[in-house]
């Protein structure tokens, strides 16, 4: 059973915020037990070139161990840098993308995807 809901309102807020700073957006993703891993394999391979265009580049993408909190079991988890959200967006829009993102949806089992801003850490001390 797959359970990636897409959240609506939250991709409303995302294509509305006029942030021009750049944005990581962390997954994690947990595949289908029969060919999951090597479908989400491929929609690396194939939509890559799309995030090269706009600028994306991996920060990190790690494969899970020892859960220490928390019950929700991943796979792994990908952080990507975009120059932007209007990055983000041109690229998730782009037709030929989306033909490669299906291979994502055929992939996964369940994903979590975050868009967040870089902060110092001081800042986030000073709230």
């Amino acid at each position: 059973m797959t359970e990636i809901k897409m959240n609506e309102d939250q991709f409303k807020i995302l294509a509305g915020n006029t942030s021009e700073g750049p944005v990581v957006m962390l997954n994690l993703l947990k595949f289908k037990k029969k060919g999951g891993r090597e479908a989400y394999l491929r929609y690396i391979k194939e939509s890559g070139p799309f995030a090269e265009e706009i600028g994306a580049k991996v920060l990190y993408l790690g494969k899970t161990k020892e859960l220490l909190y928390g019950e929700e079991q991943w796979d792994l988890l990908l952080l990507i840098h975009y120059p932007s959200r209007k990055a983000f967006q041109k690229m998730i829009n782009n037709p030929e993308y989306l033909k490669a993102h299906e291979w994502r949806e055929e992939g996964l089992e369940r994903a979590v995807l975050y868009a967040t801003d870089p902060v110092e850490f001081k800042d986030i001390l000073s709230e």
